[in-house]
């Protein structure tokens, strides 16, 4: 890939644009067996970037043709009336994805919540068991996001067996568990963060590097090796109030074979991961294949 042209562009939005396809087609399958997919997501207090994003979700959701419910409850809420509605939700058979958003109002134990979440029902990967089976092997429903970046290098016909892969930040959320993902496909992975020395070096030995830390333009384009594959999952708001990644996109496209734009990117797989981890649910409740409704080989 020459300076002239610079990176190939990795599109998150036509490949979510995908996977809302095949996970609507999954849906009506599951509906000509009698099954709904259904989806519960619980907004508390009126965080305006929370609401936007619950609203996203909603919209997805309907397209695909599962039931919603969304539960806005006061920001005042208690932790046991919060854990009482999640209890709820959980024996509530019409549902099958229960996802509490982040983050909660002052007050309120987050972890507490996601660990009363039933682990078959949680469609973002977050419960003790999901990361047991992440870690393990084992069946479960792995964190959208992480997902989202697995998704994007596979449509694109990137492998991860024997690259090394660098993961700058740690968090539970994204850098963990998709560094557990990245060990599946047979990758070297490396994590880095705060403490990390040297992180400009560490960047530039990786075949696939991935920022996920929210720190904007924090990956510089000469820390990218030519030729790498850079999967930008920050979202941040620069000093004129636009979106930015974690990386310096236009230096780092100069020097990468493919990369993730911001917007545009690692983000629209976030929400549909979620859609296919809910259908999913719905299917395993049922006891059917995701083989039997599925177009494409996810999860």
């Amino acid at each position: 890939m020459t300076e002239t042209t610079g990176a190939r562009l990795l599109d998150g939005k036509a490949t979510a644009q995908a996977v809302r396809t095949e996970v609507r087609a999954a849906a009506e399958r599951l509906a000509e067996r009698g099954v709904r997919p259904g989806l519960a997501v619980v907004l508390v207090g009126e965080d305006p970037a929370s609401e936007v994003y619950v609203r996203m979700k909603d919209k997805d959701a309907n397209e695909a043709g599962f039931l919603v419910r969304t539960i806005k409850l006061p920001a005042e809420t208690s932790q046991s009336d919060l854990e009482a509605e999640v209890e709820r939700l959980n024996a509530d058979d019409d549902i099958h994805g229960l996802l509490v958003q982040l983050p909660l109002p002052k007050g309120l134990d987050s972890d507490r919540i996601v660990r009363r979440i039933a682990p078959e029902k949680d469609v973002d990967g977050l419960t003790p068991d999901n990361v047991a089976a992440l870690v393990t092997g084992g069946e479960g429903l792995v964190p959208c996001t992480p997902a989202g970046c697995i998704e994007v290098l596979d449509r694109y016909g990137i492998e991860l067996e024997g690259k090394r892969v660098v993961i700058v930040g740690r968090s539970m959320l994204v850098g963990k568990p998709l560094a557990q993902l990245a060990l599946a496909r047979n990758a070297t992975v490396v994590m880095c963060h705060s403490r990390t020395r040297d992180l400009a070096e560490e960047c530039r030995r990786a075949d696939v590097l991935v920022a996920a830390v929210g720190v904007p333009r924090l990956v510089k384009g000469d820390w990218v090796r030519p030729g790498a594959v850079v999967l930008d999952v920050g979202i941040n708001r620069g000093e004129d109030g636009k979106l930015v990644g974690d990386v310096d996109y236009e230096g780092a496209r100069q020097h990468a074979d493919a990369i993730t734009p911001v917007p545009g990117g690692i983000g629209p797989m976030t929400r549909a991961m979620l859609l296919h981890n809910t259908a999913l649910a719905a299917a395993r409740k049922a006891g059917i294949a995701w083989s039997d409704v599925a177009t494409a080989p996810m999860g």
